[in-house]
């Protein structure tokens, strides 16, 4: 056995990919069998998914026969889908959060061209939002008003996600501006602040929002549930925003601040044309990572019965006659975060190709207001 191998090895084509492999796979008997043995393995783990994803499953068809194939049950999803999509917003005004969707996906592939970068894209952004909140209402516009309480499934996870990323990062660097500040007042605040929301957990914020809240507000004056919660979680993310910015403030040499002042610059025009250009390109990363968290975290909502993406796929597995499918659900549901969280990280990557840093780092630097 061990010469058949070695003749194997010796007699296998010089090519520069199986040079590679000859050098690293299979330099000896031991790591050819162990190599021989891991690819085996693979292979058989490869063959029972695509049977169970694609050869074995049930894409046209009842529970009954999704149950005799043995494989995945793809006829849950089609015939789910709308449920967890959309949650409960009602069947003939579903063409509402579908524009929505559309309307998102369509912004989001035209911020991967370069030359769409600019004021235009912003507030095409801005506006967009603003009518999806309008459309999806519908009194403004004179639509069939539909209630916060049955928005729900993937538009309410986007649309907090969008907005609590918009919101957010500006309050960000509002709070990072301030923590660096040398106004002893406006630091102690946004460091109490900061440390404040930082040190409880997102659970915690949603339901003084939902829960507490209300209890101070006056008789008879109310702030719609949905409002509440979109507050919570830009306050919250803000404050993890905050100290992501303040991280990017520090790695800017001192000396580019006072070149600055030596040229007339004031303390806000420094900040605004020579810190934070740099600082915002350094911490890019970060800041995505933050935003990929947060939406991810608006799965939490549902602890104040906001039916978000994750909750109607868990609801969707209620339905005694498709009992036993969620592996078909989490899987399909899984796919839409994944998809929302790489595009969102492919983009910040473009993004970051396209400002290039010089490298430099400093100790930081502090601001007179």
């Amino acid at each position: 056995m061990s010469e058949l191998i070695l003749r194997l090895h010796e007699k296998l084509p010089q090519w520069k990919s199986v040079t590679w492999a000859k050098k690293n796979l299979f330099n000896s008997i031991f790591n050819t069998i162990l190599t021989i043995s891991i690819g085996l393995l693979v292979l058989n783990i490869l063959s029972s998914v695509v049977s169970w994803f694609f050869l074995d499953a049930t894409f046209q068809g009842d529970a009954k026969l999704c149950r005799e194939s043995g494989g995945a049950c793809w006829a849950f999803i089609f015939e789910k889908s709308r449920y967890i999509i959309f949650g409960h917003y009602p069947t003939a005004l579903v063409w509402r959060p579908a524009l929505f969707i559309f309307g998102v996906i369509s912004l989001f592939g035209a911020s991967f061209k370069r030359e769409f970068w600019g004021k235009r894209l912003f507030w095409s952004w801005i506006l967009w939002l603003t009518f999806s909140i309008l459309l999806l209402d519908g009194r403004l516009l004179g639509l069939t008003h539909v209630e916060t309480t049955k928005w729900g499934g993937l538009p309410l996870t986007l649309l907090i996600s969008f907005i609590g990323i918009g919101c957010s990062y500006p309050f960000g660097i509002i709070l990072a501006v301030a923590r660096q500040s040398n106004l002893i007042v406006l630091k102690t605040l946004s460091v109490l602040f900061i440390e404040l929301i930082r040190g409880v957990p997102l659970i915690s914020i949603l339901f003084m929002a939902s829960v507490l809240f209300p209890i101070f507000l006056p008789d008879g004056f109310t702030i719609d549930k949905l409002f509440r919660a979109q507050v919570a979680i830009i306050l919250f993310s803000g404050a993890y925003m905050a100290e992501v910015i303040r991280g990017g403030l520090q790695a800017i040499p001192r000396g580019q601040v006072e070149a600055a002042k030596s040229i007339g610059l004031t303390n806000s025009q420094t900040l605004r044309l020579v810190v934070l250009p740099q600082a915002l390109r350094i911490v890019i990363p970060p800041t995505v990572s933050t935003f990929i968290g947060m939406f991810k975290d608006t799965s939490l909502l549902v602890i104040i019965a906001l039916f978000d993406l994750m909750f109607t796929t868990k609801s969707s597995l209620s339905d005694s006659e498709w009992l036993g499918f969620a592996r078909e659900a989490y899987i399909f549901t899984a796919m839409i975060y994944f998809v929302c969280c790489f595009s969102m990280s492919r983009l910040s990557k473009k993004i970051e190709e396209s400002m290039p840093s010089d490298g430099k780092k400093g100790k930081g630097v502090s601001y007179g207001f």
